[in-house]
Formats: structure tokens, sequence, C-alpha cells
């Protein structure tokens, strides 16, 4: 485990993306799971920047999303597909065909769990996972008590993880119940993972998965496992971390 702590969001945002950028100048067919949320907006447009000033190309990168709500349409605003859009893939060259995310709506979203676990095993797995952190543990929408051995399966939000987006949604009741989300076995079979936490919010439970116990109801806790695990996090959210 590799931990780098920077002084505020701003150079962990700067961070983030130039490790990214590495990793694709390095293998230009770089499989790349990616967040969305608060955290990695500001990584996203410095790998825009970065696309712009010609120093970044992603015309054969290819990109898989963690997770997506099940039951609103991709359009949606609050979808994660609408997100990606407006942050990442409507600004770089990323082929339409290389970009993959969850279904929020499909016939059946047992098959849809299967479908995507399948896909991300038919290009030789996730070259590089980069992961936020929940306020309750949750990696992807993996909440507390998922087992370790989950492959992309159906979540059901925790009233913690969905009280968080109520804002966001504008209502709680507005805020789908169930998401669809890489498991847990599908984010450590990635070959590197990076784990973005920002602010001192985040800094009890980013104690409790790096220094704690590896246990289900602190999901991320078993990123401690990881032989290739760099966790990049500021000031605020590294102040628990005994050094």
């Amino acid at each position: 485990m590799q931990i780098i702590i920077v002084k505020n969001y701003k150079e962990l945002s700067q961070k983030a993306a130039q490790y990214i950028a590495q990793q694709i100048l390095k293998n230009p067919t770089l499989v790349l799971a990616l967040p969305t949320g608060k955290t990695p907006l500001t990584m996203y447009q410095e790998l825009v920047r970065l696309y712009h000033e010609g120093i970044l190309d992603f015309s054969r990168v290819i990109t898989f999303n963690l997770d997506e709500f099940l039951g609103i349409p991709q359009d949606h605003p609050q979808s994660f597909a609408t997100y990606m859009h407006h942050y990442l893939w409507d600004h770089v060259n990323l082929k339409k065909a290389n970009i993959h995310i969850p279904n929020s709506l499909p016939k059946d979203p047992q098959k849809e769990c299967a479908r995507y676990e399948a896909l991300i095993q038919d290009v030789g797995g996730l070259d590089l996972t980069v992961l936020g952190l929940g306020e309750n543990g949750h990696i992807a929408f993996n909440e507390p008590g998922t087992p370790f051995e989950s492959l992309t399966h159906v979540s059901l939000l925790s009233k913690e993880t969905r009280c968080a987006l109520a804002k966001k949604f504008g209502d709680l009741d507005k805020v789908p119940h169930k998401a669809i989300t890489m498991g847990i076995r599908t984010i450590m079979n990635a070959k590197n993972i990076l784990l973005l936490v920002s602010g001192a919010k985040k800094a009890p439970i980013l104690a409790r998965a790096l220094l704690g116990p590896v246990v289900p109801e602190v999901p991320a806790s078993v990123l401690q496992l990881h032989p290739a695990l760099t966790v990049l996090c500021d000031r605020a959210a590294a102040s628990l971390l005994k050094q």
C-alpha cells in the first residue's frame, strides 16, 4: 500500500489526473474503471485539460463505470451516465464502443449484471480502478455487509447512502433504492487501484479502512489486501492516520 498525502483537494485532483495520465501514456489501451461523485470532479477537468493540450489520447482507452442507479433513464439529470457525459465523455476522444456503464433500465437486472461482468472479462480485466470512499465505508455501491467475493450485482442502497444523495435528487423520496455496481471481487481483480479521499468528514472512515480489521462491515477495508493499492488523500482526510 502506498499512501500519498497532499495539501488540499486541488492538489489531490491534479495528482490523480497525473497518475491516470501516466498509466495511459504507458499503456494506450488501458482498461479503466471510473467513479462518479464530488471527489473526482476536478480530476476529470484536469484529464480533459491534458487531452486538449495534446498530452493525452483516449482513442484506444476502454472505460467501465463502477456503477449506475437502477430505475431512472440514463438521460436523467442525476444519472451517472449524464455525469460522465458532462465531465468526461463529451470532451475527450473516447470511442463510443469503448465506453461502458450499466444499463439503468434493464429488462432483467440480473442478466445485465452478468453481461457487464462478462464484458470486463472479455477485454482482459481492469488495468486500473479509480475509487472514491463513502462515509460508511462503501466502495462503488458495495454497502456495508457486501460479501468480499461479490461480482457485479444489484445493490440495495443503505439509508445512509440515500440520505447523502437526497440533496442531489431534491428529495429523499426521489433517490433510487437500488443500483448496479461492480462487486468487491470485481474491483479487487484490477491490476492497480487508486483510492481518492478528500475532506475531514472522510477521516474517520479512511482510518478504519486502512488501519482497522478487514471486515465486510467496512467494505473498503478489503483494499488493505490488494497488492497494488495507491491511496491519494488530502491532509484533512488523512488527519487520523498515524504516520
